[in-house]
This record gives C-alpha cells, structure tokens and sequence, in this order.
C-alpha cells in the first residue's frame, strides 16, 4: 500500500505548489488543453459522443470564464456533465499531471520532461495514451490585399524574428512588416516556434499575441501589413500563403498536403489520457473521436478528418517523369505511413491508419491488388543505399497491413527523391499510399 500512499501524496504535494483549484468531483469528464482543440472541436467530438451514447439532446452552457464551456446530458435521468477548458496545451498537461482532467487536448506532442514527469502513471508515448484526433495545418496568414503568394520557411523565420521588417524586403509595398502570434500557453505557438523559430531567431518583441486563433486571423484580415499564423480551422477572411522547406516545392495546406503530412507546417492535434487509468467516459469519447463518425466531425470543425479518400494530385514539372509513369492509372489515398522517430518501428498514428486502409477498401468494395506502396528515404550519400531503405520501408507497412488482414499488397521504393522537406527533415521517410483508378 506505499506506493499508492506516495502517489497520492506526491499529487497532492504538485497540486499545491501549481495552487490549482479542485476540480475533479465538479463534472463527469474534465477536458483541458489547447485553444486549437477546445475551441470547436473538442466541444463538437463531445456532443457527438453524448448524443450517441444517450441517445438524447446535448446542451452547451458558457462559464464565467473566456475559452470554456460545460456540455450536458442525461442518461437514464442521470446528468452527464463535461467540462472543456482551451487555455492553452500547457495548461491541460499540469491539470493532467495533478488528476483535474481526464484528457489532455493537445496540439503538439508530449515533451519528454512531461513524459518523465508522470512516468511512474502512464507512459503518454503509448498507443493507450497518445492518441491523434485530427492533423492541422499551421495556416500563415497575410491580408487578402497582399501581392505575395508564397514564402520559405527561412524567411519565414527571419519576417518572425525581426531580420526582415519590410514587406519591400521579400516583393511586397514598402510598408512595415507587422506581426501577429499566439500566446506562449499555446500548443500552436509551440509548433511554431519548433518548426520556424530557433533559439538564434525568436520572436521580435513587436509581436502582438493572442489566446485565440480566430481574433488573431479576424485582425490580421482587417491589417493590409500584417502577417500571423493560426491553426487551419481559424482562416476565416485572411489570405493563405504556400509554404516551402529546403528545396521541397511551396506547398499549400489542403486535404492531401495536411492529411499525408507533406504539407512543412501540418502537425497532428492529440488528446492524453493516463492509459488504462483512465475513466470509462474518457475511453469512450477517444474511441469516438478515432471512429469514421468522429472523423467526419473533425471535418465539419475545419480539421483534417483522418479518414482516407482517393485523391488524384496534380504532378508538375518538378516530379520525375518516371514516377509520373508509375502512378498513371492511380490515385493516391490521404495517408502516409511514418515511423518513430529514428526507428523502422510505426508510430501510433499509423497503427489506427492501418484499420482505416482496411475499412476504405471494405467500404469501397477494393481488393489488397488495388493498393501500391511507394517508399521514400531521406537523402544518402549513396544511391543504392536510399533505394533499399525506401524499399524495406515500404515492405514494412505491407508486412503490418498483411497482419491487418491487408494481404499481398505491392510495393516499391523510390529511393531519395521528391523529398518533403529539407535535408535530414522525418517527413521525408514515408510510405505513400495509391490506389487503381476506376
């Protein structure tokens, strides 16, 4: 009985020093987290999720407090209350950490500090507690006046930081370069800072911040030199701009870029739970969120839904004329295969996109011989070398949807060519996924 008794303690001892109110008893399910989560979709999985399970209306009740909201039910004339508070990743991992919040909702990935941190509960880099809900692309966003369509992640970098203040610098008016972020609570701040900034290059003090994507793109839309980023759903009126990694293509966020991952600012948006310690209501709404039907709501909020479609890319001239002829009478579904980081081993994602390979073909009425599997690696110094990992790739995800119940399917690699990203970038080892068109 020690190690329970030091646990307790050790909650109650961290509760104190974050001086959080307690919250537990006060409804059925705490959600809490990201802003990008919280806002509209965790609120719209959980009224799905209600309504299946109970079979009745769902009413939605504001707090006195901006960015939350209380949604209730009734199953079998009990109240099922669930209380989704958006203020920030951060936030829902502290309130996670101490047992005020059944699900984290997140939209970046556990550090390794928080991993360690409750190590000794759960293990949050496991498929029982990491779980993808949707991919979003990290919309930059510039007025819908402005002349420029497209930017580097480099520049990108240099406009955030500082270094370039004029939009003369890169093409535009000669007018000052005005920014516009979110908040430091903020998971997609995080993703920006990770994939743009860098410690040589943070973000200038001119920037104004924001807790929510929505007023952030509604002011940007009414700025003529202005310049944010906001997560996908939160467009709205401001223009989108193409963005390019190394000498990967400038690519727009959409269906296929966001959903395959292509796209250099696409992140996945995750809910935590503490594994199989995590309450019944908790389960359910993740397996909710992970079915066709939750996807389709991830959808209707302005996410990318998880469920593939068949998607026929436009190729231009800096595709290879030879994968031009491998994949002519194919589409290419909405999924890529990825891997752990550093490893042959598939990360969490791509054990649920297995199931959904196998449910599109059952739904579509498509056989395993529709399917080819195409392998990329990352740049090698040798030729031979990039072409076996892109193959032994591919072969991987065949062996894992052949124990899927996906047999035979074709494969091949293409070695390190098209990259995604610039060199050395994780998005570049893939397994794209094609299918026969009809």
């Amino acid at each position: 009985m020690a190690v329970p008794y030091r646990f307790s303690l050790f909650r109650f001892l961290l509760c104190s020093v974050l001086t959080l109110p307690s919250l537990a008893s006060a409804h059925d399910l705490e959600i809490h987290g990201s802003n990008t989560v919280g806002a509209t979709l965790a609120p719209s999985l959980v009224q799905g999720y209600l309504e299946q399970l109970t079979n009745g209306k769902v009413a939605r009740q504001s707090t006195s407090r901006e960015n939350e909201q209380i949604l209730v039910a009734r199953q079998q004339g009990k109240k099922l209350s669930v209380r989704v508070a958006a203020h920030g990743s951060s936030t829902g991992f502290r309130t996670l950490a101490v047992d005020q919040a059944d699900i984290w909702a997140s939209s970046r990935p556990a550090r390794a500090s928080e991993v360690q941190q409750v190590s000794h509960i759960a293990d949050l880099t496991g498929l029982s507690s990491e779980h993808v809900i949707a991919i979003d692309g990290l919309a930059i966003l510039v007025h819908q006046s402005n002349p420029i369509s497209q930017m580097s992640i480099e520049t990108l970098r240099k406009v955030f930081s500082g270094q370039i203040r004029n939009w003369s610098e890169i093409g535009g008016s000669n007018n000052p370069i005005r920014l516009y972020a979110r908040d430091d609570r903020s998971g997609t701040w995080d993703t920006f800072k990770t994939l743009v900034l860098d410690k040589t290059a943070p973000l200038h003090d001119s920037a104004l911040r924001y807790e929510s994507n929505d007023q952030l793109s509604d002011d940007v839309s009414r700025d003529p030199y202005s310049i944010g980023f906001a997560g996908l759903a939160s467009v709205r009126n401001s223009k989108l701009l193409a963005i390019s990694d190394g000498d990967a293509p400038a690519l727009k966020p959409n269906q296929l870029t966001v959903a395959s991952e292509d796209y250099p600012l696409s992140r996945r948006l995750f809910m935590y739970t503490l594994g199989e310690q995590a309450p019944d209501l908790a389960k359910g709404l993740i397996e909710y969120a992970l079915s066709a039907e939750g996807q389709g709501r991830v959808a209707a909020s302005g996410f990318i839904s998880q469920n593939p479609i068949a998607v026929k890319p436009e190729l231009d001239d800096s595709v290879p004329e030879t994968f031009k002829r491998l994949t002519q009478s194919y589409q290419r579904l909405t999924v890529n295969f990825r891997f752990s980081e550093g490893r042959t081993k598939l990360d969490n994602k791509a054990h649920r996109d297995l199931l959904r390979v196998k449910h599109y073909l059952q739904q579509h009425k498509r056989s395993a011989d529709d399917l080819l599997l195409i392998g990329f690696a990352d740049a090698q110094s040798d030729e031979l070398r990039a072409q076996m990992i892109s193959e032994l790739r591919a072969l991987s995800v065949r062996r894992a949807l052949n124990h899927a119940g996906v047999p035979y399917v074709s494969y091949t690699g293409y070695g390190h060519y098209m990259p995604v990203g610039g060199s050395g970038n994780q998005r570049n080892g893939r397994v794209e996924v094609w299918i026969k068109s009809r």
